[in-house]
């Protein structure tokens, strides 16, 4: 356990844990046992340190070079980033607006507002990140801190729903439930990967609806493969995500007659429980996998859990496209 750095006493390896009427456990065998679990801290713990020290190189940076040009970081900030990013225009936000209108509710004016503002800060961030990455290629930034060996987990995408590049060196496998605020967070940071990569990802749903935490569920989750039937699952996922997590067969039928899905067929789908099954079924393969909460992702096999930022996401997708570029040209 030295790699958590926790300070735990080390135990000697040839040492059982434990006795029971003169059976040994070992520690191997505590090890094995928990090695999923293990595996999710080691992961967690690397990404809070690297987080961290990306936060400090980038400060450092900034500093050098205020210093160097004799201004405040605000005043290099402002000079470098903020003077040079247009304002958004109302073409893009009539666009967005398009683009998202069956998740965007509300007065007119306070919705194009409240994209106006979105907008503004993503273009905000992107220079930023363009002038830190001119600042590190200018400077000799070395990181020594390691990421933990990679485990990976075989994980079946057999039936379910995905979109994104059919032959993507990058499947990103999400275990959600549509009543989960953490899952309902994550979908813009999903949606920015997909357009960030192209064909280069493919993303593909996997249920995992928690009845003990969010009532209801399940059926949401019946509703949507009700849709996928008819080709309609990611308008309708959408759909779930941008609306109050409110059960009843009136709701899902409302929301399937506003995608135009055939009602009558939808109706009988989802009247007839065909799907509830399948749904347990996945919860029980998932919690074999040590998924126990949501959202959940294996990305090439490789967990990360919870609502990450796009740059956690990022990380992980940009190591394995190297990984398999690598590996492609070494069998050339």
């Amino acid at each position: 356990m030295a790699g958590f750095g926790f300070p735990f006493t080390a135990h000697p390896a040839d040492e059982p844990l434990a006795v029971v009427d003169g059976v040994a456990i070992s520690s191997e065998e505590v090890e094995k046992s928990l090695a999923g679990q293990l595996s999710k801290l080691e992961e967690q713990i690397y990404n809070l340190k690297r987080q961290k020290l990306d936060a400090l190189i980038n400060e450092k940076l900034l500093a050098k070079e205020a210093a160097k040009r004799k201004l405040t970081v605000p005043a290099l900030l402002d000079a470098e980033v903020t003077s040079k990013v247009g304002l958004v225009t109302e073409q893009e936000i009539e666009k967005f607006h398009q683009e998202n209108k069956a998740q965007i509710k509300g007065e007119q004016a306070e919705v194009r507002e409240k994209i106006r503002t979105y907008l503004q800060n993503q273009k905000l961030a992107a220079k930023r990140e363009e002038f830190l990455r001119s600042l590190r290629g200018q400077a000799k930034v070395v990181v020594n801190l390691k990421p933990p060996p990679v485990q990976r987990v075989e994980v079946s995408v057999r039936g379910a729903p995905a979109k994104g590049g059919d032959k993507a060196p990058v499947t990103i496998v999400e275990f959600s439930d549509f009543y989960c605020p953490f899952c309902k967070r994550v979908v813009p940071t999903l949606a920015q990967l997909e357009s960030k990569y192209g064909d280069k990802v493919k993303f593909v749903f996997r249920d995992f609806p928690i009845e003990s935490l969010h009532p209801g569920a399940s059926k949401a989750h019946e509703a949507a493969r009700c849709a996928d039937e008819q080709g309609k699952f990611w308008a309708y996922h959408d759909k779930l995500f941008a609306s109050p997590p409110k059960s009843g067969p009136e709701i899902f039928k409302g929301f399937a007659k506003e995608m135009g899905l055939e009602p009558v067929a939808f109706e009988t789908c989802l009247g007839s429980g065909k799907h509830q099954a399948a749904i347990k079924k996945e919860i029980e393969e998932e919690r074999r996998l040590g998924v126990t909460g949501t959202p959940a992702f294996f990305i090439n096999g490789r967990l990360l859990t919870g609502a990450q930022p796009l740059e956690a996401f990022a990380r992980v997708i940009d190591e394995e496209l190297a990984r398999t570029a690598a590996s492609r040209k070494a069998s050339e």
